[in-house]
């Protein structure tokens, strides 16, 4: 197993409760960009899209040089920042351009690195080992002297101390826990793994909508997102992330509902004017480019709970889940402070291994 492309082996989500099935190794699942590491005569690093980003993480691919050629590492690419891990840092290495259009790789690898935390270990002295079993695996990485900047993830056979990961590592910005079958090969493509993540509600303000992607069947908009907003002790409503999964027929209804409180150009809305203070839900990012992301101000007052799995700062990580409306509610005690915060923890306790 030379330096090739390699489909990441994946994890099929199972709810938010650690399972204690027998045969299953646990671990933290890490919140950063999945990371295969081939180390031969040079050195690639491989995304979950199974691209070569190694140009952009030029600090992982010289730390990655010191490992012993024949090498490869499954694993996580992570930035360790004031909060713990930090997903937004890690995403500005992507699209790494200055406002004048230049690159801005060496000045970002320097004032935030990534580090590598492997997993997984798939190829050894040369040998492909990767269809041992995931057990024998593991004794294999543990054998390894991993540089500085490399850490290896804690793992554990014992379901109760899963569990205390799955709610103390939270503080430290990682997302949950990985179960892996002590007995299973390494299987590219393939959900073998299961992933064990929070899940909470939270009541949130609607104040607007973005378009879905494909327009409704006599040429009109849809709804794609709801985007949602929630008051800070000052009485600012901020935008803390979306909410999606509707169907086809809801995305349609929900359109023609929403149109009958959409705000004029005129009129006021909170995120307006909102300017450097906070993200905006129509601005363009570097994750859109000139894609147009304009969204339809609507105002304020409908409630809706969602499902979201945990916070990044101040905003949900991922997409919340529409669960229901709330008419029950006002929008004035949509605030943080229903949020339930996780106890901080130091991740560098984690990559360390001081855990237990």
């Amino acid at each position: 197993m030379g330096p090739g492309v390699i489909a990441p082996m994946l994890a099929k989500a199972v709810g938010d409760q650690v399972p204690d099935t027998a045969g299953l190794l646990y671990e933290p699942k890490w919140d950063g960009f999945r990371c295969i590491v081939f180390r031969d005569d040079s050195v690639v690093l491989q995304s979950r899209k199974e691209e070569d980003f190694s140009y952009l993480f030029p600090e992982v691919v010289a730390v990655s040089e010191q490992l012993p050629p024949g090498t490869t590492l499954d694993g996580e690419l992570v930035i360790v920042g004031d909060k713990g891990l930090e997903f937004d840092l890690l995403g500005n290495r992507i699209r790494p351009r200055s406002e004048a259009g230049g690159w801005k790789i060496k000045e970002l690898s320097e004032a935030t690195p990534a580090r590598f935390v492997a997993f997984d270990i798939l190829q050894h002295n040369g040998d492909d080992i990767s269809q041992l079993p995931f057990a024998q695996r593991r004794e294999v990485l543990e054998t390894l002297d991993l540089p500085a900047d490399m850490h290896l993830t804690p793992i554990t056979d014992d379901p109760a101390v899963a569990r205390e990961w799955f709610d103390l590592f939270e503080g430290a910005g990682l997302d949950g826990v990985v179960c892996k079958p002590a007995d299973a090969p390494y299987t590219p493509g393939k959900r073998t793994m299961l992933k064990v993540k929070h899940v909470r509600t939270a009541d949130v303000v609607v104040a607007g909508w973005r378009p879905y992607k494909n327009p409704a069947p006599d040429g009109s908009e849809m709804v794609g997102a709801l985007l949602l907003g929630l008051y800070d002790d000052n009485g600012m409503l901020h935008n803390v992330g979306a909410a999606g999964s509707f169907t086809r027929d809801n995305r349609l209804a929900l359109a023609k509902e929403l149109a009958a409180i959409e705000i004029g150009p005129d009129d006021d809305h909170p995120w307006r004017w909102a300017g450097d203070s906070q993200r905006v839900p129509g601005m363009q990012s570097r994750w859109t480019g000139k894609k147009d992301m304009g969204f339809h101000p609507i105002q304020p007052i409908l409630v809706a709970e969602v499902k979201y799995d945990h916070m990044q700062g101040d905003r949900f990580r991922h997409v919340a889940s529409f669960v229901r409306w709330r008419p029950d509610r006002e929008p004035s005690s949509c605030t943080y402070d229903q949020l339930e915060q996780p106890v901080k923890f130091d991740v560098a306790a984690v990559l360390s291994g001081e855990v237990r």
